[in-house]
């Protein structure tokens, strides 16, 4: 719980740091302001069961072209890449399902994003400092112990909410953001609703299990390796409820982060070679 609030905070100071960097950079002329690109619709591709619709992902690496771009690009990558279009943007069109080795792969790389070691390093040393699970001890050898354990928890709640959960029940682990064209009220609610509802592997609404399943599995498991923990339904609830509303603030980030992102003027290509790129025939 910790490392997601300490990797939300990081995300928004990496945002405005990145933004007052930029804004250094500028001429003192004043720029014209930067179109915001429409959404892409998606593309149709073949799957073993016939044509479907594969969503376009919130952002891609190369959407950065600038002199940081590739610190940006590391540090959000775990922002989006749980991020796709609303399933229902194509009346009619069967979505494309991710696979179960899809799901597998989708957790291999959250565990093993760069930003997921530096987050666990972080939280260890707060952790050392408040001396949470005391039992570990201080120095070189307690904070290896609070390193290990940090990660291990980042690690296993991912493993429940991202493949184990998702491939029970058939669900879709990715948050579908509405995008541009609806209201800010419906968009910002869209989080909150999700919390409830999830996509299944056809596109179906249904009980969003992985959220509440995984947060509730990890949290009982981190008891067995958190001599410190508190035991206890109450304590187990009280630290379900956080998680799901730090999940509810990265979903907010995600369904807003492209207007964000350009709002703060971090290097993104220019529309006009969007359009370009668009224009160009699909490879073969």
């Amino acid at each position: 719980m910790c490392v997601r609030l300490n990797l939300l905070a990081f995300l928004v100071t990496v945002c405005l740091a990145s933004a007052a960097q930029t804004a250094a950079q500028e001429l003192p002329s004043k720029p014209e302001p930067t179109p915001v690109p429409s959404d892409l619709h998606g593309e149709v591709v073949q799957n073993p069961a016939g044509p479907c619709v594969k969503p376009p992902p919130m952002f891609q690496i190369q959407d950065y072209n600038g002199p940081i771009h590739q610190h940006i690009g590391k540090f959000t990558q775990k922002l989006y890449r749980l991020s796709v279009r609303d399933p229902h943007y194509k009346p009619g069109a069967a979505l494309c399902s991710l696979e179960i080795r899809d799901k597998f792969f989708l957790f291999l790389r959250d565990s093993a994003d760069p930003e997921t070691f530096l987050a666990a390093g972080f939280d260890a040393g707060i952790s050392q400092a408040k001396n949470n699970d005391p039992q570990f001890g201080q120095g070189t050898l307690g904070y290896a112990k609070r390193y290990g354990v940090t990660y291990l928890d980042e690690v296993q709640f991912r493993a429940f909410k991202e493949f184990i959960y998702p491939t029970i029940f058939s669900e879709d682990p990715r948050y579908y953001r509405i995008g541009q064209g609806a209201s800010k009220a419906r968009r910002f609610l869209r989080p909150f609703k999700h919390m409830i509802v999830a996509y299944n592997d056809n596109g179906k609404p249904m009980f969003n299990f992985s959220e509440w399943l995984g947060e509730a599995s990890g949290t009982s498991l981190s008891n067995l390796y958190h001599p410190g923990n508190r035991r206890g339904f109450g304590p187990a609830a009280e630290n379900v409820g956080m998680d799901v509303g730090l999940d509810i603030g990265y979903d907010e980030l995600r369904e807003f982060w492209p207007e964000l992102a350009r709002r703060l003027r971090l290097p993104f290509r220019d529309e006009s070679e969007e359009l370009q790129m668009n224009a160009a025939p699909p490879e073969k």
